[in-house]
């Protein structure tokens, strides 16, 4: 079947440059083949042209003044991919690589993870090339009521509900959402993320680190295996990954790796996780002062890395959480993973691994859950608030967590099943594309040529 390439074509006539999304877009486009062959309507209606081209795209200029009163200029991004199932639901991201393609690929991405969940929730993604690291509260205050000024005009409860991702986390949620109840008069749920004192949900910080972990016990218990007793490597120092490295603990497992932009620490007794809170939440400095506490550590600078990847993935251990960035862990990467050991993946990231890498996971058959399954938890929550913001309603730690808990079995098990249903069992890379892309497919051919 051609089509793979003819669209892959198309996009990069009419979308040029955007290797990301080109990448994000063929991997689902060749893992929803088995589908396409066994069932005609979805090419008959013209799906693939259509879930590949966002319903809308916002760009737009974000004028601001620094602390010294001079005018900067950064570029601001809303890519609404698809609301067949429910309102464009997906992350804000504030970081210097933020350009079309990122914005896209993660919007495509979130389309098939919000439909992954079960939950009521389209895809869209935004963000901004603004770079929060080194200005000042108020500098950040401006630009994100800069920001807010364009993107209120393309939000709200019922059409477009963003959230946090890198670079946005509770501070700036809030100084946006202040700007949006300014602009509109309005006080609703068009933000997650928000703080616990005016809408927001407990258990929404762990999300994303606690799903990534739920769904490798789904996995390993699938094949009468567990965490417990288990080694893992844990990449990037952020909400993923500090949250990965508690619910690691908490099942029994023993987290030995964190990274940042500038080095990867190795701790082989187990990351300190009051430190890496510590420096990461409140400090805000590099790992390399893990080493003040725990000179024994291992540190390994930037400039020290192989030449072929990472050296988070360098280690002997039975699973790894990729929860850093894109393209995070290459090809070598994952030969050196299989070598030392490793049988379980669960990826707390969007796309942290290459194409090649990813090949090789699915011919090893090890358990190996990709982001837009394994990460969910995150959006999931996201939904959880905005069922209690619509209902009014508060629920405490216990009650999310356990909705959560239960979300990412599900997640599990359509991927699971959609997997054998095309007897490929330990593909989750099929059955979870499958499983996300019929649901919104069905959708789409339900609501006509729209």
């Amino acid at each position: 079947m051609p089509y793979v390439q003819e669209t892959l074509n198309r996009l990069q006539k009419s979308s040029p440059g955007q290797t990301e999304f080109y990448q994000a877009a063929e991997e689902v486009l060749e893992s929803i083949r088995p589908l396409l062959e066994a069932d005609r309507r979805y090419l008959d209606a013209n799906i693939i042209e259509r879930l590949v081209e966002p319903e809308r795209q916002i760009i737009f200029r974000v004028t601001w003044l620094d602390d010294k009163g001079k005018i900067q200029v950064n570029k601001g991004f809303r890519i609404q991919f698809n609301s067949a199932i429910g309102p464009y639901k997906g992350g804000l991201r504030f970081h210097p690589s933020v350009n079309a393609s990122i914005i896209k690929f993660l919007g495509f991405e979130q389309t098939f993870k919000n439909s992954l969940t079960g939950l009521a929730i389209g895809g869209g993604k935004g963000g901004s090339d603004f770079n929060p690291k080194g200005r000042s509260s108020a500098e950040i205050m401006r630009f994100c009521q800069a920001f807010m000024c364009e993107l209120y005009r393309h939000i709200g409860a019922t059409i477009d509900v963003p959230a946090g991702d890198i670079g946005v986390g509770a501070r700036e949620v809030g100084y946006m959402y202040g700007q949006y109840k300014r602009l509109t008069g309005s006080y609703e749920g068009v933000f997650t993320g928000k703080g616990i004192n005016w809408g927001g949900s407990l258990v929404r910080t762990e999300a994303t680190g606690y799903g990534a972990v739920y769904f490798a016990e789904n996995m390993l218990n699938s094949i009468n295996n567990s965490l417990d007793g288990k080694t893992c490597l844990v990449s990037g120092a952020g909400n993923v990954a500090i949250y990965t490295i508690e619910k690691l603990y908490q099942v029994g497992a023993k987290p030995v790796t964190c990274s940042d932009s500038q080095g990867t620490i190795y701790h082989p007794e187990g990351i300190d996780l009051a430190l890496l809170k510590d420096l990461k939440e409140v400090q805000g400095v590099s790992l390399v002062d893990y080493l003040k506490t725990h000179p024994k550590a291992q540190y390994i600078a930037v400039a020290d890395y192989p030449q072929d990847g990472q050296a988070v993935w360098r280690f002997p251990a039975q699973a790894a959480f990729p929860s850093a960035t894109q393209n995070e862990l290459t090809e070598a990467d994952a030969k050196a993973l299989l070598a030392n050991g490793v049988i379980c993946i669960s990826e707390g990231a969007n796309m942290p691994s290459t194409a090649k890498a990813i090949d090789l996971f699915i011919a090893a058959k090890i358990a190996y859950g990709p982001g837009k399954a394994a990460n969910a938890g995150g959006v999931a929550t996201s939904q959880l608030e905005m069922a209690q913001n619509a209902s009014m309603t508060y629920w405490d730690f216990e009650e999310v967590d356990r909705r959560l808990h239960c979300i990412m079995q599900g997640i599990f098990d359509r991927s699971s099943e959609t997997a054998k249903e095309f007897n490929e069992p330990t593909n989750l890379v099929l059955g979870s594309n499958i499983a996300a892309f019929r649901k919104i497919a069905d959708a789409m051919i339900q609501q006509g040529a729209v």
